[in-house]
């Protein structure tokens, strides 16, 4: 079997959009699966909407994502030579022609064919004319297309698609002005660029009827159809900015992971029997056409911060430190000090767990992040009254000698909540308030772990002599 070759055609009118970013996974597990190449082509052939802007943070997505792609990004308006020459050669062999056509008379036929409840597919009258007597007059080059029979397009997702020939018109290929039109340009460049598999939205399944004729006409093997169904809101709408966040790099910057993003993505109208969470490994794996649903997915928040959550959980933790430091460059928060890295790194085993998206991760990280002296917030300094100031005063002598070890550490707490006629519970939210400044935080021993003898003595000090307002 030949290589696997895959590509991503986005259009460079905006940012990465969801759809984009599960169409390039799509293409990315496929190729990556079977060792088989994933490229990248840029159709910035409507000039007038097509920006470098664009282009970047088409790029920064993908890069976010981790879906790296084989070989130079190709611009498709750098190709327009290569796209017109198969129009000249498709007038050469006969399978395309030259029509004279005005925008007028055009307008005048559809209007005849609508008087006469008839087709209003344009017909050229130039379709078979002499090119002897063609006038010296501004043309367009259209695709002669099959007007009797079917095209039938083999596609793994959709199955056998019948489009009946008269319902398709003599396709444009180059306007008047001499330049070529996407549907030409898509399939001169998938052609060239030796793709095999085109993983696309089912948006373009009408697209492949006409492109197949070109392919036909030049003699050029077709490629494996797979057309995907769109993306839907959670009110089974197709997904718009109603529904939230769009672009591949709000997710970035609402703290998820790329990792249960991907996962996530994959998901979204792709099932491996019941299996919902899933490695990077697994998805290239199992990953398959045949996986792919023909009803539209629904978007479900929820279902992605959960799946973020696990991975968040089982990620390595130098990944996730440099992971969540591009976090905080992408939302423009200051960087982490060498301290707090240190602090993190140490932390981490104790943030993982349930933190579900990089804010959550930080704010369960606010007693490693803060710099001494804690100031405790309004609930937290509640906690610290006379008795529970006075409490931490007496505990700290036991802490001078203990052994700093979780089960030691919770023995001699244990043991000092019982002198003092009270459960650790009761101890419990003074600690955090002294540690962390805050009321909901990690596990006391564990904050003790982290932060290590001497600064927990040392805070538990500060909170226990401090002046309360």
């Amino acid at each position: 079997m030949s290589e696997v070759v895959t590509r991503f055609a986005p259009s460079p009118t905006g940012y990465l959009h969801i759809g984009g970013a599960r169409t390039a996974l799509f293409n990315w597990l496929y190729a990556r699966g079977r060792g088989g190449k994933f490229l990248l082509r840029i159709e910035d052939t409507d000039r007038a909407r097509s920006t470098p802007e664009a282009t970047e943070a088409i790029l920064r997505g993908l890069d976010w994502l981790g879906l790296d792609h084989d070989g130079e990004v190709i611009s498709q308006f750098d190709r327009a030579d290569r796209h017109a020459e198969v129009a000249h050669d498709l007038l050469a062999k006969g399978a395309a022609y030259k029509c004279f056509s005005t925008q007028e008379e055009i307008e005048a036929f559809r209007e005849a064919a609508r008087a006469e409840g008839k087709s209003t597919l344009f017909q050229s009258p130039r379709r078979d004319a002499d090119p002897a007597t063609h006038p010296d007059a501004p043309f367009v080059v259209r695709l002669k297309t099959a007007q009797e029979g079917a095209t039938v397009i083999e596609d793994e997702v959709q199955g056998s698609v019948t489009i009946r020939n008269d319902q398709l018109d003599d396709m444009v290929l180059l306007r008047s002005d001499g330049t070529p039109v996407y549907m030409l340009a898509v399939v001169v460049d998938d052609h060239d660029m030796g793709v095999t598999h085109v993983i696309r939205g089912d948006d373009h399944l009408n697209n492949a009827a006409r492109q197949m004729g070109i392919y036909a006409a030049m003699g050029w093997p077709l490629p494996v159809y797979a057309h995907i169904p769109l993306i839907h809101g959670a009110d089974g709408k197709k997904l718009s900015k109603r529904h939230g966040a769009l672009g591949a790099d709000e997710y970035q910057k609402m703290g998820y992971p790329a990792a249960g993003m991907r996962n996530y993505l994959a998901r979204l109208g792709w099932s491996h029997g019941d299996d919902e969470f899933f490695t990077d490994a697994q998805a290239k794996d199992w990953f398959g056409l045949d996986g792919i649903g023909k009803s539209p997915a629904r978007f479900d928040l929820k279902k992605l911060e959960n799946l973020c959550g696990q991975h968040i959980a089982v990620a390595e933790d130098a990944g996730l430190l440099r992971e969540l430091e591009e976090f905080l460059a992408a939302t423009a928060q200051n960087p982490l000090t060498e301290t707090q890295r240190q602090g993190m790194l140490r932390a981490m085993f104790c943030l993982k767990e349930r933190a579900k998206t990089f804010p959550e991760l930080l704010d369960k990280a606010q007693f490693v992040l803060t710099e001494s002296p804690v100031v405790p917030d309004e609930k937290a300094a509640k906690a610290l009254d006379a008795v529970s100031r006075g409490i931490l005063s007496a505990l700290t002598p036991h802490l001078q000698n203990a052994s700093w070890a979780r089960d030691d550490l919770e023995a001699v707490l244990n043991r000092f909540a019982e002198d003092q006629g009270t459960k650790f519970g009761k101890l419990a939210g003074p600690m955090r308030a002294a540690l962390a400044g805050r009321s909901a935080t990690p596990s006391v021993f564990d904050m003790m772990l982290v932060l290590g003898r001497e600064e927990t003595i040392r805070r538990l000090d500060r909170a226990a002599t401090a002046e309360m307002g």
